[in-house]
């Protein structure tokens, strides 16, 4: 589904209170951009470009790894110790050729800096978090168009979408249920739209979070290997070595 390469949801879990927070200690990554998206509990993230952040309920992190660094993500501190319900996305978003090897960066965007397009009859809100919805813009920086937005949408709502034919379009259904052009779909599923048409209907009977992905693709080839997502096998060899030679940067464990 170019822009985006791969999708890693954790539907909500229970986490029990812990000394030792879990997650995912320091690996590399060159290529492309991680998206984490938060929708309960709290994760912290530290890269050896020298970003660290904290994101909580309705925040989102967006890293640009490009040219390659190490970074880690772990639940927060307090919310380790304290346990309790998580989810979180994360999305891979493929880069094209000519920017892969640019410098990495890092986005903290919080929920409050989003773009927020309130809908008509109290249907609900828009977050946008990349992209337009209606005039509405998100804060992110991309390097190729995409759309990404929360659309958290009261019971009865009804929303219409347009996105050109030519973008590739995913929902995933985070909570409750909604019926897509007529079919219904409830949560924990996801949606991948046919290039036939540029509108969706999404209507809802209870309380629902979608989030909305659409994106122009990037006609390249693609090579990946692990955490490195690039055009050739001789680039992910170079990337292998570049790790190895220590040109990632430290990261402590």
């Amino acid at each position: 589904m170019s822009p985006f390469f791969l999708m890693d949801y954790n539907s909500k879990v229970e986490f029990p209170p812990t000394d030792q927070p879990r997650g995912v200690g320091v690996h590399p990554h060159r290529g492309f951009e991680t998206v984490t998206i938060a929708y309960h509990g709290r994760i912290a993230h530290h890269d050896s470009a020298g970003n660290s952040g904290i994101i909580g309920e309705g925040d989102v992190q967006w890293m640009t790894a490009a040219s390659g660094l190490l970074h880690k993500e772990y639940h927060e501190r307090s919310f380790s110790k304290a346990g309790g319900l998580f989810q979180m996305v994360q999305l891979w978003v493929n880069l094209p050729a000519k920017y892969k090897m640019t410098a990495p960066k890092y986005q903290e965007i919080l929920r409050e800096k989003m773009g927020n397009h309130v809908l008509p009859d109290r249907a609900g809100v828009i977050e946008v978090i990349a992209g337009e919805y209606k005039g509405t813009p998100g804060p992110a920086s991309t390097f190729t168009p995409v759309h990404v937005y929360n659309a958290r949408l009261k019971s009865g709502a009804h929303v219409e979408l347009n996105f050109p034919s030519s973008y590739n379009t995913g929902i995933l259904v985070v909570e409750g249920t909604a019926v897509f052009n007529g079919e219904p779909v409830s949560t924990d599923h996801f949606v991948l739209f046919n290039n036939d048409g540029e509108q969706i209907s999404i209507e809802t009977n209870e309380d629902t979070i979608l989030l909305v992905l659409s994106g122009e693709p990037i006609l390249e080839s693609i090579a990946q290997y692990g955490p490195f997502l690039m055009n050739t096998r001789e680039e992910l060899e170079q990337a292998i070595a570049d790790v190895n030679a220590g040109k990632f940067g430290v990261l402590e464990d």
